[in-house]
C-alpha cells in the first residue's frame, strides 16, 4: 500500500486543485464580460442590468474594483445560509438540490468516519499480523490485512458493513423523499406549461380511409375519451427551419447596426455584400439587411404555405394534449396497443428542447442510428482502455526499467 507521504502528497494535489478551480470560478464571476453567464435569471427577471454599459474600454471586460477581490468568496456562506424557498426562487430548484447533495455527503460520511475510527481502526491496529514484516508501513496496519485469518475480529467488520449500508440506505431514502416533496411543491407552484399536458406520439400507422390527423383524433377519442383535448401533427419543415434560422441571423445583424447608428447618428453604418462582410461592394448596412430580411420573409411565408398544403409533408408523429396531468402521465407511460412498435408515446419536451430535424426521421432509422452509436461508444470505450492500461503500467519505476532498459542509468541517478 501507499505510504503516509504518498497519501499526503495525493491529498495536497487534490486540495490545491480544488482551491485553484474554486478561486478561478470566483474571480471569473466578478468580471463584467461574464455577468450574463453567471446571473442569467436576474436578467430574465429584470433585476440586473449589464455592467458593461457606460464604462471605459478596459472596465467593460475586467473588474477594476479591487475591494471586490478581497470578498470574492462572500457568496458561499450567503448561499449556504439562505432559506430553501428563497434559494429556489433565486437560483432554481437544481441549485437547492445541488447544495443538499453536499450536505447529504456530510450526513452519510461523518457518522461513518466516527464509527470507523472508533471501532475498525483499533481492531485493525491491534491485529499484529504485519508487525513482523518489513515490507509494510504503519499505514498498512490500519487496514483489514493486519487482522489474522480466522480471527473473530472479522465479525466487527461484518457488523460495521451492515451498519454502514443500513445508515446509507436510510439517509438516501429520507433525503430523496424530501427532494421528491420539494419537486412536487415546485411543480405545483409553477405556472402551468403546455408540455406538462402533452405527449409526443410517434410511428403512427397508416390508415387507408383516414388522413394522419383524422386517424390520430379517432384513436385518442376512442382510447382516452375523458382526457383527450387536441393534437397537432408534425410536418417535415426542415427547409422552412433553415430559412427561419437564416432570417434570425440576419435580424441580429440588423439590430446590431441599428444600435450602432443610434449611438452615432451622424454616420450611417456600412458593410460589404461579399463573404463575411469583408469583400464586395460597400452598401448601407441597415438598408442592406432590411432588404435581405424582407426577401426571406416572403420566402418563409411561401414555404410555410407549401408545407401546410402538402399532404406529403405530414410525418407519422404528433403532439397530443390532454385535459389533466394525470391523463398525460397515463398516456406517456403506458403501451397504447398490442403492437409495441406503433403508437409510441413519451413525455413531450419543451419546444426549445425539441430537435425538429429528427422528428422527420423514421422510427426504425432512428433506432438503428441509436444502436450504431451505442456500438461505436462500446468499441471506443473498450479500445480506449488499451492506452490507459499502458500508461498506468509505466507509472511504476520497476516497470519502466524493464520496458525501457536504456533509461536505467538515468533512473538510478
Amino acid at each position: 500500500m501507499a505510504s503516509l507521504v504518498d497519501i499526503c502528497v495525493s491529498a495536497a494535489i487534490n486540495l490545491l486543485s480544488a482551491i485553484a478551480f474554486l478561486t478561478a470560478f470566483a474571480i471569473l464571476r466578478l468580471q463584467p464580460i461574464n455577468d450574463r453567464v453567471y446571473f442569467p435569471k436576474w436578467y430574465l427577471k429584470g433585476m440586473r442590468g449589464s455592467p458593461t454599459r457606460s464604462r471605459t474600454a478596459v472596465s467593460k471586460f475586467v473588474n477594476l474594483d479591487y475591494s471586490s477581490y478581497l470578498r470574492f468568496l462572500d457568496w458561499m456562506p450567503a448561499a449556504l445560509h439562505m432559506p430553501e424557498p428563497e434559494l429556489i426562487d433565486h437560483a432554481g430548484l437544481d441549485s437547492a438540490v445541488y447544495i443538499r447533495i453536499y450536505l447529504l455527503g456530510l450526513k452519510i460520511f461523518v457518522p461513518i468516519a466516527i464509527l470507523a475510527l472508533g471501532s475498525l481502526v483499533p481492531v485493525n491496529w491491534t491485529g499484529r499480523t504485519l508487525s513482523k514484516s518489513h515490507e509494510f508501513s504503519n499505514i498498512d496496519k490500519l487496514s483489514i490485512s493486519n487482522v489474522p485469518d480466522g480471527s473473530k475480529r472479522f465479525w466487527v467488520h461484518i457488523g460495521m458493513s451492515y451498519l454502514f449500508s443500513l445508515w446509507t440506505c436510510f439517509t438516501l431514502y429520507r433525503e430523496y423523499k424530501i427532494i421528491a416533496g420539494m419537486r412536487l411543491r415546485f411543480l405545483a407552484a409553477e405556472r402551468r406549461r403546455p408540455d406538462q399536458f402533452t405527449v409526443l406520439v410517434r410511428n403512427v400507422p397508416p390508415d387507408p380511409d383516414e388522413s394522419v390527423s383524422e386517424h390520430i383524433e379517432h384513436f385518442f377519442c376512442v382510447n382516452h375519451p375523458d382526457h383527450y383535448l387536441l393534437h397537432r401533427v408534425v410536418h417535415n419543415a426542415n427547409k422552412l427551419a433553415s430559412i427561419v434560422a437564416k432570417k434570425r441571423a440576419l435580424l441580429n445583424w440588423s439590430i446590431y447596426y441599428e444600435n450602432k447608428y443610434e449611438r452615432n447618428p451622424s454616420q450611417r453604418p456600412v458593410t460589404r455584400t461579399g463573404m463575411l462582410g469583408l469583400f464586395g461592394k460597400k452598401v448601407d448596412a441597415i438598408n442592406h439587411y432590411t432588404s435581405l430580411i424582407d426577401a426571406l420573409s416572403k420566402q418563409e411565408e411561401e414555404e410555410r404555405q407549401k408545407v401546410i398544403n402538402d399532404p406529403e409533408a405530414i410525418i407519422p408523429a404528433a403532439f397530443v394534449s390532454f385535459k389533466t396531468r394525470w391523463g398525460t402521465a397515463v398516456c406517456a407511460q403506458t403501451q397504447q396497443t398490442s403492437n409495441p412498435t406503433v403508437w409510441l408515446t413519451e413525455w413531450a419536451p419543451e419546444p426549445r428542447d425539441v430537435y425538429w430535424d429528427n422528428l422527420a426521421i423514421p422510427y426504425l432509422d432512428l433506432n438503428l442510428r441509436k444502436l450504431l452509436m451505442n456500438v461505436a461508444m462500446f468499441f471506443l470505450t473498450f479500445f480506449f482502455m488499451i492506452p490507459i492500461a499502458l500508461v498506468q503500467s509505466l507509472a511504476n519505476v520497476e516497470v519502466i526499467e524493464r520496458v525501457f532498459p536504456f533509461l536505467k542509468p538515468i533512473i538510478d541517478k
